[in-house]
């Protein structure tokens, strides 16, 4: 019996461990021999080329591989090449289609291998230039709709140094994206709110919200500045982490001229409402003055008595004097729209003086209990004035056989809460979520434009505040007005 040879199950053993390496690489791999025919392969090959080890085995390349490819690459041609020179090939890009099939695309390399074959390696790389050519797309998307954004779109690093800068922005500001890259934002910001802004980047660091804002954006050469509303949102990273801000604008010019002529329509629309009531208040010191101005013309009264007609003539013209003037800082156009100390209660006594007569005549009580003198908050007078001016109205329209409208103040650390309440017949649970809507109105055809309640809302907005309402139908209804304080 002749002995097993121990060097025959080595090259065995050899040969398989060779074997399993090769289908360990997850990319296409063949060796082939100077004459170019194939002596070994792998297991990713056969699975893309959809062929067996028996007709590829030994076969020359131009079997095992398409014409077209063998035509389009002169792979043939660089691999003698490499056998000649040992010189590997790294990288060359190969496309192929086959019928029916979608085109794939591959890089592959030739290197030399010391026994004196050649290795092709072959990676596919279809999915990855999919994805890639997908990724760009996307981005140019992106890109277009930003640049195609009639609102100013910029983002920023952590610190608020401008990245990016959109054609809306270059053209609003006349500020191109090359001379503000780099710069920090707040730096194009009005003087008086550049600490503001460099206080929302800070925050924006540990912050998972957006924060809504108005100031001024300075323009190229010291021409002015325009007034922006802005939203600064924190751009994070794939792990969560802010890295960054987006900042969106819009240039607020046609929307304070719409909401001036929107105001001022509605004051015009609550002074007649007021004008039954303030007529009979007029009427009597008129009528007091016009009943001194006759005993004024005998000649048979005493000194005494003249002086005691000429006190009540100038009295009573003072009293008719204020009433006008009230009226007349009413109804003047609101242009002046700085922002400044406010003191609230200031602004509800004045307020109440204009709409006290039309309560009167209506026969309701209002009450204004105050804890506190001053409430003081950052606004503008007229504006809050036309707010509440607008909230009391529509409390009194509610009380057409009389009641009560009480005014509560509510401090805390931050904010000021004021709650008007009336005793009318509310407001009806369809509607309660639509009366800040506007144009609509529950008042007849002709009485009302229900443009009151939206502005209201856009004026409180502006403040940084909210308003809302609360009401049960047939027991009254309370608008609540929260603002931030001083």
């Amino acid at each position: 019996m002749i002995p097993d040879n121990p060097f025959k199950k080595t090259k065995n053993h050899f040969e398989l461990l060779y074997d399993m390496l090769l289908d360990a690489i997850p990319s296409s791999v063949l060796m082939v021999d100077e004459k170019l025919h194939v002596v070994s392969v792998n297991r990713n090959f056969l699975l893309k080329s959809q062929r067996n080890k028996a007709n590829t085995l030994g076969r020359p390349l131009s079997e095992v591989f398409p014409t077209i490819i063998l035509e389009n690459t002169g792979i043939e041609e660089r691999i003698r090449n490499v056998f000649r020179s040992g010189l590997p090939i790294n990288a060359q890009k190969m496309t192929y289609r086959a019928p029916g099939v979608p085109i794939r695309i591959y890089y592959y390399s030739i290197l030399p291998i010391p026994i004196n074959q050649i290795m092709l390696l072959m990676e596919d790389v279809t999915e990855q230039v999919r994805l890639s050519e997908e990724v760009r797309r996307v981005e140019r998307h992106l890109a277009s709709v930003v640049e195609s954004a009639s609102d100013i779109v910029l983002s920023t690093d952590i610190e608020g140094r401008i990245l990016t800068w959109n054609s809306a922005a270059e053209k609003l500001s006349g500020l191109s994206s090359h001379e503000v890259h780099g710069q920090y934002f707040y730096e194009f910001c009005d003087i008086n709110q550049k600490q503001a802004v460099r206080f929302i980047f800070k925050r924006m660091k540990n912050s998972n919200e957006s924060h809504t804002t108005e100031f001024h954006l300075l323009t190229a050469n010291n021409c002015g500045s325009i007034l922006i509303s802005w939203v600064f949102s924190p751009m994070k990273d794939d792990y969560g982490q802010t890295v960054g801000t987006v900042v969106v604008g819009r240039d607020l010019a046609e929307r304070r001229k719409l909401e001036l002529q929107l105001r001022q329509s509605q004051k015009l629309t609550a002074l007649g409402v007021m004008a039954g009531g303030i007529a009979h208040e007029i009427r009597n010191p008129l009528a007091v003055c016009s009943s001194a101005a006759q005993f004024l013309v005998e000649n048979n009264i005493t000194a005494e008595f003249h002086r005691e007609c000429s006190r009540k003539i100038q009295t009573n013209i003072q009293k008719a004097s204020a009433i006008i003037e009230n009226l007349l800082r009413f109804a003047r156009s609101s242009l002046d729209t700085e922002m400044v100390e406010v003191d609230l209660v200031h602004v509800l006594k004045e307020t109440i003086e204009l709409i006290a007569n039309q309560a009167k005549v209506q026969k309701i009580q209002i009450l204004l209990p105050l804890q506190k003198e001053h409430i003081l908050v950052s606004g503008v007078s007229g504006l809050l004035q036309q707010v509440f001016m607008n909230v009391f109205l529509n409390a009194i329209n509610a009380m057409p056989e009389g009641g009560q409208l009480s005014i509560a103040f509510h401090t805390f650390e931050d904010r000021v809460v004021v709650r008007v309440s009336d005793t009318g017949f509310g407001i009806p649970p369809g509607e309660l979520d639509k009366i800040f809507d506007p144009f609509h109105t529950s008042s007849p055809v002709g009485q009302g434009t229900g443009l009151g309640l939206s502005i209201c809302y856009s004026i409180i907005q502006q403040h940084l505040g909210s308003i809302q309402a609360e009401s049960r139908y047939g027991e009254g209804a309370t608008i609540i007005v929260t603002l931030p304080l001083l």
